[in-house]
């Protein structure tokens, strides 16, 4: 699932549970969150920067490299910038001491005493680390909790993949395809953001070398049957689409950080969902609530609920749910929800699901 998504997005949020599980588990519900940790410690993933922290397949470590000599450059001018001219300093002695002492954590380093740090500033150590992991040169080989625990790169990446090259040619080609394969459609920009690995020029540059043989232009009708947009698909488009599963008909819900919804503008043009998540805005100026889910029933999204995983109280706490136009509520629905909320509650591992007196769709 991780190879077919290309990333899980990976968010410290546990609100029911992080969303890498949440993202998982809507795939596949014998999913545990066990199941992702293995996978990270045994050397199958590698966590680092797509769009934002995530655990990507290791076998693109070699792509990634490209990434990291492209993103050192700006990032140590920016590091530098707001560290102090001591920066490089404190990296060369940084490397030295894991290379003696093996594993580090942020919080195993010292903390200047006399500096009071704002919400989500690092102090120097931190931000050294920080530094060299998004330049692939510490990796991290699991979490505690959620928090990192970083190593030398070379003694985390397999050896087979640590050591393999892939030149320009070779990382451009492939950024280009894999993003594709994954959208199905899109625009220059929808590709280039997929990885964040390439620039819109590049990807330009690689569908005129190669549009003709390998891709199409396709038309594509949005729900509303408003103006149709233009994209580019891949050759096999049509098999690709006769080809996929029946879509379940349960009800799922989705990560506010699921790949279905990630791109805000491309899901509120083609699916006409909008949705904003609302962790940062003041409570009294919320639409809807703090952590809302999507609702995905087969290939439409059907509404958002707001529940809440109360470990404390051994149970899932329905808050509300929000119905989109349009959509009829039926009792066949609220067994479908039911059943999802059932499901949830034994990935978050709670026994109980109470709902909330005030929620507007709720079983009799």
């Amino acid at each position: 699932m991780v190879e077919q998504l290309g990333f899980v997005q990976q968010d410290s949020i546990r609100w029911v549970e992080r969303e890498h599980h949440m993202t998982l588990f809507a795939r596949n519900q014998t999913y545990r969150p066990k199941h992702l940790e293995a996978l990270h410690e045994n050397g199958g993933l590698f966590e680092n920067w797509t769009h934002d922290a995530s655990l990507i397949p290791v076998k693109f470590w070699p792509y990634w490299k490209h990434k990291f000599v492209r993103y050192e450059a700006r990032l140590r001018k920016k590091f530098t910038q707001w560290q102090g001219e001591g920066f490089e300093k404190r990296i060369d002695g940084l490397r030295a001491r894991i290379e003696q002492e093996g594993v580090l954590r942020a919080r195993d380093l010292e903390k200047p005493k006399d500096v009071k740090l704002k919400m989500w500033q690092w102090h120097d150590g931190k931000a050294a680390m920080e530094f060299m992991w998004r330049t692939g040169q510490l990796s991290v080989p699991r979490r505690e909790g959620f928090q990192k625990i970083y190593d030398l790169s070379e003694r985390v990446i397999p050896q087979e993949h640590f050591e393999h090259n892939v030149s320009h040619e070779e990382f451009v080609d492939w950024a280009c395809r894999s993003a594709l394969d994954r959208l199905g459609f899109g625009t220059a920009k929808d590709i280039a953001k997929y990885w964040d690995l390439l620039s819109i020029a590049e990807v330009r540059d690689w569908l005129s070398a190669h549009g003709a043989q390998e891709t199409k232009n396709i038309t594509v009708q949005p729900h509303d049957k408003s103006k149709p947009r233009e994209f580019v698909a891949r050759l096999d488009i049509e098999n690709i689409l006769d080809s996929l599963p029946k879509i379940p008909s349960r009800i799922r819900a989705l990560s506010p950080f699921d790949p279905v919804i990630r791109d805000r503008n491309r899901l509120s043009w083609l699916f006409g969902f909008d949705y904003t998540i609302e962790i940062y805005v003041p409570p009294e100026k919320r639409k809807f609530g703090y952590y809302v889910f999507p609702l995905l029933k087969k290939d439409k999204l059907i509404g958002r609920i707001d529940c809440q995983a109360r470990r404390a109280d051994d149970c899932l706490f329905v808050t509300q749910i929000w119905l989109e136009p349009k959509i009829k509520w039926s009792r066949a629905k609220q067994e479908k929800l039911d059943a999802e909320l059932a499901r949830q509650a034994r990935l978050c591992g709670v026994k109980n699901i109470v709902w909330n007196d005030a929620c507007n769709y709720r079983p009799n």
